[in-house]
């Protein structure tokens, strides 16, 4: 497998030629740079520290390029992003029918973190929630949290091209004001949804929240989606191709929190965001979007991140319902891109 070096290497060279897709995205960052609005998170005091002047974007097409601009290179931690792929873990684990009996797959108008479960299954609403979230990471398997936090970052690994850390002070700060979360636990635990390992499988769900990733492998783990689940780069398969369409459905229909609707309506890419300031967009079948800027809108969203993601849909017509001719032929502006030219 290529190693972390010869991807990066391979991925400078790339976003380092002179296109004009990539001139246009330097044009959308600095268009979008001034904007002001939105607020850093701070219900988590280690992400008060981010600077609301950071902003990143990447894009990476199926067919393995990559272009990014802005400070793609800064890493995050990726929060509630997570949830879709670690969900797709636990279908790999455990099938569909029985991560189905856990956790339900339907849009809820509650917030993210409420402490509510579906009044006639008990189950989560679905596994963008917390609720939803913390079964999903319950279905992991392995001995103990250990194993199942290393099959866990191998999973992203193999999403990136790259290994991940953890930031140990947001894992340690999740955990000292995760009491919300442990109450959730404890109801599903009352449900049944969830085993009696509650302390492992809560550390585990802040650890997966405290990975570290930039916006370059946001945009490698969407297109990784696009691909079908195999990284773009690398070649290695990230998520079993069965598995696909159960992840990027639910990144459409509940991935940007209370706004998924909107989401969906304006830009039509499966997504998902976090309070990092992140937000991993998928257009099937031919790119992936990663985006970074740590101020937030009232729900919880990237302000910079959602107009990125709107205009490149609206111009290069990446909303999949959009059966109009796009302003922008995406191929004759990506050179290079052989497999682009049947889009």
């Amino acid at each position: 497998m290529t190693n972390t070096g010869e991807l990066k290497a391979f991925a400078d060279s790339i976003t380092a030629a002179t296109s004009p897709f990539r001139n246009y995205l330097s044009d959308l960052h600095r268009k979008y740079l001034p904007l002001t609005d939105g607020a850093v998170a701070d219900y988590i005091p280690e992400l008060a520290l981010a600077d609301p002047s950071w902003f990143g974007v990447a894009v990476a097409t199926v067919d393995g390029q990559v272009f990014d601009v802005g400070d793609c290179d800064r890493t995050f931690t990726i929060q509630s992003i997570s949830k879709a792929f670690v969900y797709g873990l636990a279908l790999e684990d455990n099938g569909r029918d029985y991560v189905n009996s856990k956790v339900g797959v339907e849009p809820t108008g509650e917030a993210f973190n409420a402490i509510v479960l579906d009044e006639t299954t008990n189950r989560p609403y679905n596994p963008m929630v917390n609720a939803g979230a913390i079964a999903t990471a319950d279905l992991i398997k392995g001995k103990d949290g250990t194993e199942r936090l290393k099959r866990m970052l191998d999973m992203f690994r193999r999403y990136t091209g790259r290994d991940h850390d953890i930031n140990v002070p947001v894992f340690l700060s999740e955990k000292s004001t995760g009491n919300r979360n442990r109450a959730i636990a404890y109801l599903m635990l009352n449900f049944g949804m969830v085993g009696d390992r509650i302390d492992e499988t809560l550390d585990l769900y802040f650890q997966q929240c405290s990975i570290l990733v930039n916006a370059r492998d946001l945009s490698l783990m969407a297109a990784t989606l696009a691909n079908g689940g195999v990284n773009p780069i690398t070649g290695d398969r990230a998520l079993d191709q069965r598995y696909v369409q159960d992840v990027v459905s639910i990144m459409l229909t509940c991935g940007m929190y209370d706004s998924s609707g909107d989401w969906a309506y304006r830009v039509g890419m499966p997504a998902k965001s976090g309070v990092g300031g992140g937000i991993t967009a998928v257009s099937p079948g031919k790119l992936g979007i990663g985006t970074f800027s740590p101020p937030l809108d009232a729900k919880g969203n990237s302000l910079r991140g959602i107009q990125v993601c709107q205009q490149l849909s609206q111009e290069f017509g990446l909303h999949p319902f959009n059966v109009a001719a796009p302003p922008k032929d995406l191929a004759t502006w990506i050179k290079g891109g052989e497999g682009l030219d049947s889009w």
